[in-house]
């Protein structure tokens, strides 16, 4: 895994075996920073089910301004600390260890990317209705182009869902 564009472009990121996270695909995440574009620059940013960090450190390296990492697992949560070492983004990262359930209330973004395990669904309605009660400018979520999503979290709404391969992004706004 790799970064795509901007100050760390083509540095490699480490990952972890095995099925405990589900990165996602360079093509998906390309498409995604395209479409963030004009939002990035200078946003505070959070990954949410952060995996090995990938999401986060492509918005960190396209010009956020800080990037929260809210991530259960242990192992992930150390590869995302080695990524960020690597690259020396500590002092605008923060990670965040343990249920996003519990975490994602606690950090306050512009733009939020939940990208929860497929096997568990209902995490998406939760951090949804989580993120409603406090709306950022933009929550976007990653799932099975085989799962519906709502079209309306409280005051989020949806306003643009794009598939590509069996990964969709749902695109909400208050």
């Amino acid at each position: 895994m790799r970064v795509i564009a901007g100050e760390f472009r083509s540095r490699l990121l480490k990952s972890i075996p095995g099925a405990a996270t589900r990165p996602t695909p360079d093509r998906l995440r390309e498409t995604l920073f395209d479409i963030l574009a004009v939002r990035i620059p200078g946003a505070k940013f959070l990954d949410a089910y952060a995996g090995t960090g990938a999401v986060g450190i492509e918005a960190l390296s396209r010009g956020a301004a800080h990037a929260f990492f809210l991530e259960r697992n242990r192992r992930a949560v150390e590869a995302i600390r080695e990524n960020l070492a690597s690259l020396g983004l500590e002092a605008r990262a923060t990670v965040a260890p343990g249920p996003v359930l519990l975490t994602l209330p606690r950090h306050r973004a512009d733009v939020v990317f939940l990208d929860p395990p497929y096997d568990l669904e209902r995490e998406y309605a939760a951090a949804l209705e989580l993120l409603a009660e406090a709306p950022p400018f933009l929550a976007v979520a990653q799932h099975s182009v085989r799962f519906a999503l709502a079209d309306v979290y409280g005051p989020l709404r949806r306003k643009r869902l794009l598939r590509q391969g069996d990964n969709a992004l749902s695109f909400y706004e208050p």
